[in-house]
């Protein structure tokens, strides 16, 4: 019966992992694709990459999404980053109300605070185009990292910063060299959500930009109605940024728990000694 039910387990675990990646094998395949077909391989060829390197919107489109990734990112962590740390020591009645004010913009259908935007850059007579679509995605980027980084505030010892001011830090090395490094997890977590975030928006991407600012997901709705196996191309280029992305954090993660790990077993030889 156990053996029975490892199998069933197995096959519905393979069946899951087919449902997932089946659509990046898929359209991987198919940006090497010699003929205009989207469903039928002629033959591997680079043409499709050649073009869309040749397609000024698409390039564009690569570097606005990448440049807004990035600086959302950094903003969002940052602010993010301070306002948890402040928010942890606050009173319990504002800590509250604040992560309830916080929780809205994720809780909001994007269609919503999309329309919201708009009508607050409208009604300032802001010009939509990068600043209103970068300001746009650190206001809903912000949220993420603060929900991030608050569980790693609550388990920290609450007077662990005024016992390192006690030893002669200054209230800005025990933030920096103190509370930051303890949290760091939830902050690179916040981060990169916030980068995901960012880079994957279509539906506020799309209501906050203007003046042919587009970014990637914009870039491929406005192509969808023809095809253009450029698209492939496209998704493929991103997918490989996103894959190497991964590995190269997990390589660094790895080295940095190994250190950790021999910086620790050095110090408990210096002890035991």
């Amino acid at each position: 019966m156990k053996q029975k039910k490892r199998i069933l387990g197995g096959f519905l675990m393979f069946l899951l992992v087919i449902f997932l990646y089946a659509p990046i094998v898929y359209t991987v395949v198919f940006s090497f694709n010699n003929t205009n077909s989207l469903t039928r391989f002629g033959g591997f060829s680079t043409r499709w990459f050649e073009k869309m390197a040749s397609n000024d919107t698409m390039i564009n489109g690569i570097i606005y999404t990448i440049v807004i990734a990035v600086i959302a990112t950094f903003v969002s962590t940052v602010v993010g980053t301070l306002t948890a740390i402040g928010l942890s020591k606050s009173n319990r009645i504002l800590r509250n109300c604040v992560e309830q004010v916080n929780q809205l913009p994720m809780m909001n259908p994007d269609i919503v605070t999309a329309i919201g935007l708009l009508m607050f850059f409208s009604a300032l007579h802001i010009e939509k185009g990068f600043l209103t679509l970068l300001l746009a995605h650190i206001m809903f980027c912000i949220p993420y990292v603060i929900l991030s980084i608050m569980p790693k505030l609550r388990s920290l010892d609450p007077n662990l910063a005024e016992a390192a001011m006690d030893l002669g830090a200054t209230p800005i090395r025990a933030l920096v060299q103190v509370i930051i490094p303890q949290v760091m997890p939830g902050i690179i977590s916040g981060a990169l959500i916030a980068f995901t975030m960012s880079f994957d928006d279509f539906v506020i991407s799309y209501f906050a930009t203007g003046n042919g600012v587009n970014n990637i997901s914009i870039v491929v709705y406005t192509m969808r109605k023809r095809t253009n196996p450029s698209i492939n191309a496209l998704s493929t280029v991103v997918i490989v940024l996103i894959t190497t992305g991964l590995i190269l954090y997990n390589v660094f993660s790895a080295i940095g728990q190994r250190r950790r790990e021999k910086e620790e077993a050095r110090l408990r030889a210096q002890a035991q000694d």
